[in-house]
């Protein structure tokens, strides 16, 4: 068994599981982020009382079957933040996974763990899920290749769901070649397409992040001009920018999760820490009429993204505000931080669409900071093919 060097693997996830003697990943091995279900075994969710309150599952969640079915070996269940309801990568019941490429700083979360272990090289690459971020952000913080697929794309069944309407599952990789051999196993067959010849910079994006860091990703973007015949820069949210996106992404996902574990939460509460609980009282309070209201903003805001990106074209932003925060951060520049970040991530979260965080073209003071490009529904083989030219490129 691996030795956890980083703090990745939850204790009840000290197993190993062989995949099939041979397929395209075959020799590869993977973390998988303890949201999924294993067959016989208890799904944690970040939280020792939800172990302790649920029974073993009674199948695999497809995406782990698939990655067996293809060769892969299954080294362990990695670290989630509690429900999966948070951007830090932070868990007081098991720890801080430990970010390899910047060690006194936060991994990002959720899928903390499965970030850690990919970046430590525990394993060749780790699966992870994204509902507000919780992949891209990890993938900017931990320099990694990430993915959030598109909605519906990838199965989401076996896999304790924080909001359905907009959880997705995603994974992590060093090597642009192997991120999209995963891909070419979880995502659906399509027919094979050009790459986009249109980059599209949100200029509201660029607004996000920290002044420092600005330049640095306006020379990782022009770098990229190379790789397409037209590059641009668009607004998408007018004067008001990306506030208002991450409000009604806020309201209409709190009301879901509160739908879907509100009854677990008020027996089992007093369990959670506190930044957590503070998040689900937050979700209780959401009325029926509000959500509703947040509902129908969120599918008017999904519209008028999927149009920027319907013919040969990416969007492309900062995957994060900046660098990860320090360890030890605290008040109110770490809510500020983590609020401009839940902007950035709203746009692929309320339009459904796969969005890549690219490691390596932009540094700032020898920190991660990922570049993100967002792609058409469905284009999500197409965003993979595109990493590994870029990369190459690079």
């Amino acid at each position: 068994m691996v030795v956890d060097t980083v703090g990745a693997f939850c204790p009840h996830g000290r197993f190993e599981l062989s995949g099939a003697p041979a397929g395209p990943l075959a020799g590869r091995t993977f973390a998988v982020k303890d949201l999924f279900d294993i067959e016989g075994r208890v799904t944690g969710a970040g939280n020792p009382q939800w172990l302790a309150t649920h029974g073993p599952a009674r199948q695999t969640a497809p995406p782990v079957a698939a990655l067996l079915a293809a060769g892969a070996r299954m080294i362990g269940k990695t670290i989630t933040d509690e429900l999966a309801y948070s951007l830090n990568g932070d868990n007081i019941h098991y720890g801080t996974p430990r970010n390899s490429k910047a060690p006194d700083r936060v991994p990002g979360g959720s899928s903390s763990g499965s970030a850690a272990a990919v970046a430590a090289s525990l394993c060749d690459f780790a699966l992870g899920t994204d509902t507000g971020g919780s992949v891209r952000i990890p993938g900017s913080f931990c320099g990694l290749f990430g993915i959030r697929t598109s909605h519906g794309t990838v199965s989401t069944a076996g896999l304790v769901p924080l909001m359905p309407s907009f959880d997705t599952v995603g994974w992590f990789a060093r090597e642009p070649g192997l991120f999209q051999q995963v891909g070419e196993v979880l995502l659906p067959e399509v027919a094979p397409s050009s790459l986009p010849t249109r980059l599209l910079i949100v200029s509201e994006g660029l607004e996000l992040l920290d002044h420092e860091a600005r330049l640095v990703f306006r020379n990782a973007v022009d770098a990229l001009g190379d790789c397409f015949g037209e590059v641009a820069t668009i607004s998408i949210a007018g004067a008001a920018g990306l506030a208002p996106w991450r409000d009604v992404f806020r309201i209409a996902s709190a009301h879901e999760t509160w739908r879907v574990h509100g009854a677990w939460i008020s027996a089992h509460g007093d369990s959670l820490s506190a930044p957590i609980a503070e998040r689900f009282a937050f979700a209780r309070s959401i009325t029926d009429a509000d959500a509703a209201d947040a509902r129908r903003k969120c599918a008017e805001l999904g519209r008028s993204v999927r149009v920027c990106v319907e013919t040969n074209t990416v969007l492309c932003i900062p995957t994060a505000p900046g660098p990860a925060p320090m360890l030890d951060a605290k008040g109110q520049a770490v809510e500020e931080f983590r609020q401009r970040a839940q902007r950035l991530t709203s746009i692929a979260g309320l339009s459904g669409l796969p969005e890549v965080t690219l490691p390596g073209l932009a540094e700032f003071a020898g920190l991660p900071l990922g570049v993100s490009l967002i792609g058409a529904a469905g284009a999500d083989r197409m965003l993979l093919a595109l990493a590994d030219k870029i990369s190459r490129s690079s």
